[in-house]
């Protein structure tokens, strides 16, 4: 595994890179050489638990089968509702009912929750105490983008404070903000101190992977986290047996690597084959740690799409019927949301109706996918900076234009609050939404964590709409909410990997929606080996491992689905989308 690790090792990364394998089987590998070890897991779609088979949750847990092992998931609807407590639970016996709803009110969006998430976050980094009983922490983390935020916030929420409290949005969750900046200075300071924290870039051996490796990079090095090293997970091993699949893969992996920049290339490397069998489990986990070999010693052909799985064109067949409407991708970040996404706006633009296409994603890289222009198709993003800017000049524009100088430099100092950028993106979101009553919106997601607190802004507006409207006014709107949970103008499509966390994780997620009153219209499991030709032994115990959550999608979890075979080669570009809702061949959607 990695050497010389320093007392604080952050793993991130693309969603579905392995950030969790890699952390959980290096905190294991260190408590088996005598060391312990805490795991902290800021994922909002934690699946720590799952790898360790062991109820966590937001509590230090011992992990009874590694001596040494202790973990924790940040949870953030926990976290939410434990900083909550702490703001209004002083108050219940002085202040009267309504001024406590008021207070519970401006504390139940989506900001709260990353505010509360991020205050565990620096509590546990900056804990004296906990962290000297420890020799080494280790933090699996959100994806890309989430994580650079929640790194950016000691600096943005401490800068914040030192000018001014906020408008009234935001005093609920400044109210516990406030006592704290001793400690997000201190948490700044411990990020950027190279001797005792390294951040490991992980990334799949793909170019789209690599790429966004070195946007992060330079962000990372922006804010002072320069104790970087690259981690390559999932290289296909060079024995391929002569496989067509395999070898077009491992060529996919080489030119990968080969294609890096400068900055990632120099970067301290490590680098994990591609495994066979799912990372749960401690067994499982003590092998990958090891390196040892889990290849299977039988050979043969593998399963073909001679089974008749559904494709992504019969899908694309129902989805077109209306003309119209939002189509929803979800999932957790990594199992091909902006590919799917792309390729079916590429489908319904190629058969001439008009699209846009767009994205919620921090780490979007729907241009580089589509790497070419469609008729009928536009493209667009939901850049959170953008629209912030956006916001802050309208308000500006409009609630300052008539006040004085005093007046209007309060209003600058109000909307400075990372707090604006929630609710400057849901206006954004909810203009994107409105489109599709006269044309198709295709909307990729960002992960699933980010995507869920994006839509507990939606519903916080829902609530706070039909509140204040009289009856007449209720038969009249319709509210983004309303259209998310209507079928007929709204189709939340899950992706997911044909294995067992990606599946899960995604039932989780549909389980969260129908709370909501949001059901999923269909699943699409991607980059299915079990849909593909191949005789190689490793690929081929893939493929076979893969049928066991195929028909789990087909049984219990969807009304319809559709599986996309594995690619040889990335569909990117038009022509390569446009493939995948083709008769299923030996490629691969990534």
């Amino acid at each position: 595994m990695f050497k010389n690790l320093p007392k604080f090792v952050f793993f991130t990364g693309k969603g579905g890179v392995g950030k969790t394998s890699l952390a959980c089987a290096t905190s294991l590998n260190l408590a088996g050489n005598g060391k312990k070890v805490l795991l902290v897991s800021t994922d909002p779609a934690s699946n720590v638990g799952q790898v360790f088979e062991t109820d966590i949750g937001n509590q230090i847990t011992a992990i009874t089968k590694a001596p040494g092992l202790d973990a924790i998931e940040i949870n953030p609807e926990e976290a939410a509702a434990d900083y909550r407590e702490r703001i209004v639970g002083p108050m219940r016996d002085i202040l009267p009912e309504d001024a406590l709803r008021s207070i519970e009110e401006q504390l139940s969006g989506a900001c709260t929750i990353e505010i509360a998430a991020f205050d565990e976050f620096t509590a546990l980094l900056t804990d004296n105490e906990l962290v000297e009983r420890y020799d080494h922490v280790i933090f699996d983390t959100a994806p890309t983008g989430h994580t650079i935020r929640m790194l950016k916030l000691p600096g943005a929420w401490s800068g914040f404070l030192e000018e001014g409290k906020g408008d009234a949005s935001c005093l609920g969750p400044l109210a516990g903000l406030e006592k704290q900046r001793d400690r997000y200075g201190a948490a700044v300071d411990r990020l950027s101190d190279a001797t005792t924290t390294r951040l490991v870039l992980v990334a799949r051996p793909r170019q789209s992977a690599l790429s966004e490796v070195a946007r992060t990079s330079i962000e990372l090095a922006d804010i002072g986290i320069k104790n970087q090293q690259l981690a390559i997970n999932g290289m296909m091993p060079a024995d391929t047996g002569g496989d067509p699949l395999a070898e077009a893969l491992l060529k996919r992996d080489r030119d990968a690597l080969a294609a890096m920049t400068p900055e990632v290339a120099t970067l301290p490397r490590a680098e994990f084959t591609l495994r066979s069998e799912n990372l749960v489990g401690i067994d499982a986990l003590k092998r990958f740690a090891a390196g040892a070999d889990d290849t299977p010693a039988n050979s043969g052909t593998a399963p073909t799409n001679k089974a008749g799985f559904p494709t992504l064109g019969e899908l694309v067949n129902d989805i077109e019927t209306p003309g119209k409407g939002l189509i929803m991708f979800m999932g957790k970040g990594g199992v091909g949301k902006t590919t799917m996404a792309a390729a079916v706006a590429c489908e319904l633009a190629a058969r001439g109706h008009e699209v846009l296409l767009t994205t919620t994603d921090p780490a979007a890289h729907i241009t580089e996918t589509l790497a070419g222009d469609q008729p009928g198709l536009t493209v667009s993003r939901i850049d959170p900076e953008v629209e912030t800017a956006r916001y802050r000049d309208h308000v500006m524009a409009t609630k300052g234009r008539d006040l004085d100088a005093q007046a209007r430099s309060m209003l600058e100092e109000d909307l400075r609050s990372p707090c604006t950028e929630e609710i400057a993106v849901f206006q954004a979101f909810s203009k994107v939404i409105r489109e599709s009553s006269k044309h198709f919106v295709v909307m990729d997601t960002a992960p699933t964590g980010h995507t869920l607190l994006l839509l507990d802004a939606t519903g916080s507006y829902h609530k706070d709409i039909l509140r204040h409207a009289d009856a007449n006014q209720q038969a009249r709107m319709v509210t983004p909410m309303m259209r998310l949970q209507d079928p007929e103008q709204t189709k939340i499509l899950l992706i997911t990997l044909p294995e067992t966390t990606p599946v899960l994780e995604a039932a989780h997620l549909q389980d969260d929606l129908k709370r909501a009153g949001i059901k999923p219209w269909g699943w699409i499991v991607n980059s299915s080996l079990a849909a593909a030709e191949t005789s190689q032994p490793l690929l081929r115990k893939r493929a076979q491992s893969e049928r066991q959550q195929i028909a789990k999608v087909e049984k219990e979890l969807s009304t319809r689905f559709a599986v996309v075979p594995m690619q040889a080669e990335e569909p990117v570009g038009i022509e390569r989308l446009q493939s995948l809702s083709e008769t299923p061949s030996h490629k691969v959607a990534v």
